[in-house]
């Protein structure tokens, strides 16, 4: 049974799709006014291996992950400039032009890290019809108002009849104690309410005509739009960050049962980077860039916890991370090259571990149901992880011959690990790829080194050695003769 924690009740519960077979997922893409950061990276992730694992249990999926590129207003608020366009004014460029960059970047940035495309990546600005007939259905349904030219929710009435906070847990009375007064000059009711429609500023680059004003798009409103264009009224998982679930979704919620929509079945958060303890993100100042670390390192680092835990950056933690998935890239290595001769049938032991006691033998089925029996906790990515780890130290033991594997279980056990580590993690051994490239030149350099060694030109196959250390390929000599290398 596949469980997912939903954040609506607080509660793992069996994942029961609304139409047999089929899975309808959205989960809020970036606001592109930026370099992708380790907080992009996290969300991306986490939906990517819940994407992987739907399609692993037979699911025919359809992922919707969209792009903000316009209506995402400074501080998440209803005032201020649109992100995109104070950038492309600092930088004198046209707001699609830095919308452009900046996803032109995040895909990058995913291609690296190995999160597949999603089904459907459609743009707010894309869908401007949309969203304004949407608007227009909460108007008529009452739940909102038009004032000055901008179009607002009105929460306090929608409570009346609805609970808004239901999804993070808030009361609207709370809020509304905790909130302070508006001022004369706003065309809010309540300082609850959100923007549905903004007026444009006379000096306000991105807008479009409605029924109200040449403006813009509310940020709440876009993803509603989106997801009910693609996914329908009703649909299985809405995911994001932790970050997002007030007001963001808390709005989206109300907005569609505003229209009469049901909105999601499940709603799923990952929580939030922290580094030093505190969130990371752009606004903070305190974003860490992508660029600046091996992908493979980032995903493996960020698997290692659940994604409903927080998770601290730290260099150390990184380079923890690193030797771990080296480990774990090397056994599997090992594994791909073991054959039959490693079986019981045809190899014994050499001797057994300290202690005196023979290793349990290593079951590809058994692994298999481990794995499942992870995942299906609500995508307990480090649980599984252990279980690859366990797995890794048997592998070893096969290779050095103290433990025994059958032909049958090698060849499943093949099947599974690369499976596990590659498709549903979604890893990639990279410098397996760098050292596949690298391999008609190695095997001219050891055989250049050999030639100095039978000559005995000692000098000149220490040079050959100490000149590849030096560009990170370590040559080791084996006992029975010849020369191995890897990268460093």
């Amino acid at each position: 049974m596949f469980t997912l924690y939903n954040t609506l009740t607080r509660r793992k519960e069996e994942f029961v799709p609304l139409v047999p077979g089929h899975v309808g997922m959205y989960v809020c893409g970036p606001t592109v006014y930026g370099p992708p950061h380790l907080g992009h990276a996290r969300s991306a992730i986490t939906f990517d291996i819940l994407f992987r694992y739907l399609k692993f249990l037979g699911y025919r999926v359809r992922y919707v992950r969209n792009i903000t590129d316009v209506g995402h207003l400074e501080h998440d608020a209803d005032e201020g400039e649109d992100k995109i366009a104070k950038l492309a004014r600092l930088e004198k460029l046209e707001p699609m032009e830095v919308a452009q960059m900046y996803t032109n970047s995040y895909h990058d940035a995913m291609r690296r890290l190995n999160v597949l495309p999603p089904s459907i990546e459609p743009l707010a600005s894309g869908h401007i019809i949309e969203q304004i007939e949407m608007i227009k259905h909460i108007l008529d349904a009452g739940y909102a108002y038009e004032a000055g030219g901008s179009v607002y929710f009105d929460v306090v009435k929608y409570s009346r009849e609805h609970n808004y906070g239901e999804l993070s847990g808030r009361k609207i009375e709370d809020m509304l104690e905790g909130t302070r007064a508006l001022d004369g000059g706003s065309d809010k009711r309540s300082p609850l309410d959100f923007a549905l429609w903004k007026k444009a500023s006379p000096e306000h680059i991105m807008r479009w005509p409605s029924p109200w004003s040449d403006g813009f798009p509310g940020w709440h409103m876009e993803c509603s739009a989106m997801s009910e264009k693609y996914l329908g009224k009703r649909f299985d998982i809405h995911g994001g960050g932790l970050d997002l679930m007030f007001p963001h979704h808390e709005a989206e919620i109300a907005q569609c049962t505003a229209c009469g929509d049901g909105g999601a079945k499940y709603w799923m958060h990952n929580n939030m980077i922290t580094t030093g303890g505190q969130k990371m993100g752009k606004s903070l100042g305190n974003a860490v860039s992508l660029e600046d670390f091996d992908p493979m390192v980032i995903r493996f680092f960020m698997l290692q916890a659940h994604y409903r835990s927080t998770l601290d950056f730290s260099h150390e933690a990184l380079a923890a991370a690193e030797k771990g998935l080296e480990r774990l890239m090397k056994a599997v290595e090992t594994l791909d090259n073991l054959s039959s001769r490693s079986s019981s049938e045809e190899r014994q032991p050499a001797a057994p571990p300290s202690g005196g006691l023979n290793p349990q033998p290593l079951q590809a089925s058994g692994l298999e149901a481990k794995f499942r029996e992870a995942m299906n906790d609500d995508l307990n990515t480090p649980i599984v992880i252990s279980h690859l780890f366990d797995a890794v130290r048997v592998i070893n033991q096969i290779h050095d011959g103290t433990a025994t594997i059958g032909a049958e279980d090698l060849a499943q056990l093949k099947t599974v690990m690369n499976t596990w580590v590659f498709d549903i993690l979604g890893l990639r051994n990279d410098k397996a790829s760098d050292e596949s490239a690298l391999a008609p030149v190695m095997d001219l350099m050891l055989q250049l080194r050999a030639e100095a060694k039978n000559n005995k030109d000692w000098a000149m196959s220490d040079r050959i050695r100490d000149g590849l250390a030096a560009a990170g390929i370590k040559v080791m000599d084996k006992k029975e003769g010849g020369s191995e290398w890897q990268l460093q």
